[in-house]
């Protein structure tokens, strides 16, 4: 994007000469030559995460986007082992129906979503470093009590711990990424770190099944321990605090002595005086989504993003119906394959369409940026969600050829990739001043989404089929965007402008 003009309802993105920082300073630095306007100013300060250098901040993106992937790695792995776990198994497990077993899954979801809550709230009262650091640290514990539960009750108890203390970096990931990155950066940060997001629902089955297959349930919890341990060893290394107030003059921070005693929270303990009070910060999150594009955005992705889920457990059951494809352990797993192929495209895909729509609309704008062009993508990505939908339901239904069925939902998933970054880039423009409260609700409209179609999923397409049952969920999807897009396309700014920005 070679020119940056106002959108004066965001207070990051702004010209020249007209730019005025909360710090009183007016000159503008630019990358590139002077063809990109750095949004926010960074300050002088070498602590200042805009001035680290390009491999730290990666190296903390990459910590962010890795910890991200636990949460839905470890919840998707239910849809594979509550068929084994409904069963009374050799080594004498409980016998209990499978719906009973998918409470499991149903709690471990909803807590994904009211975790990501208490994340921001904390994250801004005692700081980001601390709150990663000791949520890892629980979700590797109950992640291993996954495993050893000697009884469903033990069992369920551990997965709704797990879910809340896992979704840390889901959750705050927005909060991260602004923290470190410039405004002209953010789409393929948040592309990275969404990636690892949406591939985590298929590399949980794809892992969980081959499991199954070649030894017992346990192991797939295990693994889950496994992966949250990486995490945590990554965390403790390389991890640092991102949170720097540019409003406080640079001899007036809060000095940086030990990165492990900032990771624990020591030190932001002597300085919490310089962030919000406690109160303050448990209403950050409601003073969020009260703003109508944050609201509508919350909505689109719970009409959306649900139906990851529930084609996940759709897949698991019908494939795996000795009367319909009859598939092994095994041959689920090799399924999942397609999914996480459609991630990694969609992926590299995103890598550029998410700036060209920026670039393109801002051309077309007369050389102004809003952060309404974040959204074009989600036009290119929606045609591939439905006909994907569809295809899949029609698919089951009539029995077509499992490699039909793997290309149907590959479409699905390459779109829904395309979407997470343009909807989590679109909040991130809007509201930069609230990136970890903004991150939360985008969130918890996934989580949402899952817990309640869980609910229903199976019973709604064996009562009706799957060609009726995911043709309606796929006019959910078109519906989302004729009802919430479009609006947010052409009344957005005028929202935003309307209700001011998030003042804390």
């Amino acid at each position: 994007m070679s020119r940056l003009v106002i959108d004066d309802s965001n207070p990051q993105v702004q010209t020249k000469q007209e730019f005025q920082h909360d710090d009183g300073c007016q000159d503008m630095e630019s990358a590139q030559k002077g063809h990109t306007v750095l949004a926010p100013q960074p300050s002088t300060d070498p602590n200042d995460p805009l001035n680290w250098l390009s491999t730290k901040k990666m190296t903390m993106l990459l910590v962010i986007s890795v910890t991200a992937f636990l949460p839905d790695f470890g919840s998707s792995m239910g849809a594979v082992t509550s068929v084994v776990q409904s069963n009374l198994l050799p080594d004498g497990q409980w016998n209990i129906p499978q719906t009973t077993v998918n409470h499991s899954l149903v709690g471990n979801l909803f807590m994904l979503g009211a975790g990501g809550i208490f994340v921001i709230i904390l994250s801004s009262y005692f700081g980001r470093a601390p709150v990663l650091f000791w949520f890892v640290t629980v979700a590797v514990g109950t992640a291993a009590w996954c495993g050893a539960a000697t009884n469903f009750e033990s069992f369920m108890t551990a997965r709704i711990l797990n879910g809340f203390f896992s979704t840390v970096a889901q959750s705050g990931g927005l909060m991260f990424i602004n923290d470190m990155f410039f405004v002209h950066e953010h789409p393929r940060k948040i592309n990275i770190w969404s990636g690892f997001i949406v591939l985590s629902p298929y590399l949980g089955p794809f892992s969980a099944s081959f499991i199954v297959w070649r030894s017992t349930w346990r192991w797939a919890f295990y693994l889950l321990a496994m992966v949250s341990g990486l995490c945590w060893l990554l965390t403790v290394a390389l991890a640092d605090e991102t949170y720097y107030d540019r409003r406080i003059p640079m001899d007036q921070q809060p000095k940086r002595k030990s990165r492990l005693s900032r990771l624990v929270g020591m030190e932001q303990w002597k300085s919490r005086h310089q962030r919000p009070s406690f109160g303050r910060a448990l209403l950050r999150p409601f003073l969020a989504i009260v703003k109508l594009p944050v609201l509508l955005s919350f909505g689109y992705y719970v009409f959306t993003f649900a139906w990851v889920i529930g084609l996940n457990t759709q897949i698991s059951v019908f494939l795996t119906d000795p009367e319909l494809y009859g598939f092994s352990e095994k041959e689920l797993g090799l399924f999942y394959f397609s999914p996480i192929v459609a991630t990694i495209l969609g992926e590299l895909v995103g890598h550029w369409i998410h700036d060209w729509a920026g670039a393109f609309y801002t051309r077309r704008n007369g050389g102004v940026f809003e952060s309404e062009s974040r959204l074009l993508p989600i036009y290119m990505a929606s045609p591939l969600m439905i006909t994907g939908i569809v295809l899949v339901g029609v698919g089951l239904q009539r029995e077509w050829h499992y490699m039909a069925i793997a290309v149907s939902i590959g479409l699905f998933v390459f779109g829904i990739m395309m979407v997470t970054t343009a909807i989590n880039a679109y909040v991130l423009d809007s509201y930069p001043e609230a990136p970890g409260e903004v991150s939360a609700w985008i969130n918890a409209g996934r989580t949402v989404g899952g817990f309640v179609v869980t609910y229903f999923e199976i019973e709604w397409a064996e009562a009706e089929g799957t060609q009726r049952s995911l043709g309606v969920q796929a006019a959910v999807v078109a519906a989302a965007v004729l009802l919430i897009i479009v609006p947010l396309q052409l009344w957005g700014l005028r929202m935003r402008r309307r209700q001011g920005r998030i003042s804390f």
